[in-house]
């Protein structure tokens, strides 16, 4: 009976024991996976507080060199490389990625998701939301129409649209097509004209342009109307 119970006790300890390293073991395999979109200013926070840590611009080299992050490396989201290139980085370190507005950091992150990194934070708005909220110690550099030559254009007896877009824009290249054709058949009312943030950043930033498309109605040098992302031409009509 003692030799019953005894053997018992043993397989019983065993089992326990066995599911006891089991779910050890379980745990210890599973990785937290953080893939965060993050205001401009929690991103600028995380990065003071983070160590280890590395940051990548996947805008074009041409937007890199006009001004980036401190310590950013630049990996060209829209080159065929972007996929070899970004997988050299260590997967395992906490990883901030950012682009002008958001849209191509975005894409960039879901594709590092799916190649094994553990912690990749995007910056929401890009660097339009960066220097719109002044967390640059760095001025943007003076390229493109002035603020000056700006307020001379929307000056004017009729009325002024901006268009505020960028050539890799989703949203601006869809509206682009509309914009043209009123842009003719609307002269005698409304001038519109179309500013690529890319060739006008300074401007951009000084009129606080942080998403695009951003569309802007002017008369007599006045906003009267603002609209931010896509809209359609029917919609837009009714606000000329």
């Amino acid at each position: 009976m003692k030799l019953k119970l005894f053997t018992f006790l043993t397989v019983t300890f065993l089992l326990i024991s066995c599911k006891g390293q089991n779910k050890e073991e379980t745990t210890s395999n599973q990785a937290t996976i953080i893939n965060e979109t993050i205001d401009a200013t929690v991103f600028a926070e995380k990065l003071k507080a983070t160590a280890n840590l590395q940051i990548v611009d996947v805008r074009t080299p041409d937007e890199f060199n006009s001004k980036h992050l401190d310590n950013a490396i630049n990996i060209n989201f829209n080159s065929p490389n972007f996929q070899s290139e970004i997988s050299k980085l260590d997967k395992m370190k906490p990883t901030f990625v950012y682009c002008l507005s958001g849209g191509r950091s975005s894409a960039a992150i879901a594709k590092m998701k799916e190649l094994g990194f553990t912690e990749v934070y995007n910056m929401k708005g890009g660097m339009m939301k960066w220097n719109a909220l002044g967390l640059s110690d760095k001025k943007v550099a003076q390229t493109g129409m002035t603020k000056a030559d700006f307020d001379k254009l929307t000056n004017s007896d009729k009325k002024v649209l901006i268009d505020f877009y960028a050539e890799w824009c989703g949203p601006c290249k869809k509206m682009a097509p509309y914009l043209d054709k009123m842009a003719t058949e609307l002269k005698d009312k409304v001038t519109i004209i179309r500013i690529d943030v890319d060739k006008n950043e300074a401007l951009a930033t000084e009129l606080k342009v942080d998403a695009l498309p951003t569309l802007m109605l002017y008369d007599k040098n006045k906003v009267t109307w603002q609209n931010v992302g896509y809209i359609t031409e029917e919609e837009l009509r009714k606000k000329l």
